[in-house]
């Protein structure tokens, strides 16, 4: 499955304080990410570029063909649209040389998130999407998830999670 290129927000400079909800899918949704090993390469690479342009890493997980990332800038001159391609570029570049296949599609989905939006509300969301893909029964027997910012047990005692049932009426 292909996606449209969805854009960056033109009136929005992308510099400075921001938090961002990033979704990446594979190349053709192909499940690469189920092995240790790529998803370390990967992550080697997000983490190079959180690293090179002051990012905070609040919430990722790597479903089997797709990532979820909750960042934030640490810093005035962490640069939103520089860290999303150089985490691109360095993991598929990495990627490719390892296992000699293209990782991604070319575009993604972003979000910045509003000043009144509940950080920890986004982080619990995305590492329970192993949970709500019945890929585990609890979100702590996930393998490839987790924060770099917060212990895993802040982000999910910090918001209740409502029971499926009562999650499917809405």
């Amino acid at each position: 499955m292909l996606t449209r290129n969805p854009g960056h927000a033109v009136s929005f400079d992308y510099l400075g304080l921001h938090r961002y909800s990033l979704t990446f899918c594979t190349n053709y949704r192909t499940r690469f990410f189920t092995e240790k090993s790529r998803v370390d390469v990967v992550f080697e690479q997000i983490l190079r570029s959180a690293t090179e342009n002051e990012f905070g890493i609040i919430a990722y997980c790597f479903m089997p063909d797709h990532l979820h990332l909750l960042v934030e800038g640490l810093s005035d001159v962490s640069n939103g649209l520089v860290f999303i391609d150089r985490a691109k570029q360095y993991s598929g570049y990495y990627f490719k040389k390892a296992f000699r296949t293209r990782l991604r599609q070319r575009y993604g989905f972003e979000h910045t998130l509003r000043d009144d939006e509940a950080m920890l509300v986004v982080a619990r969301y995305i590492l329970e999407n192993p949970v709500r893909a019945r890929l585990v029964a609890r979100v702590q027997d996930y393998p490839f998830h987790g924060s770099l910012t917060y212990p895993l047990e802040q982000i999910l005692d910090a918001v209740v999670m409502m029971p499926p049932s009562i999650k499917s009426r809405g």
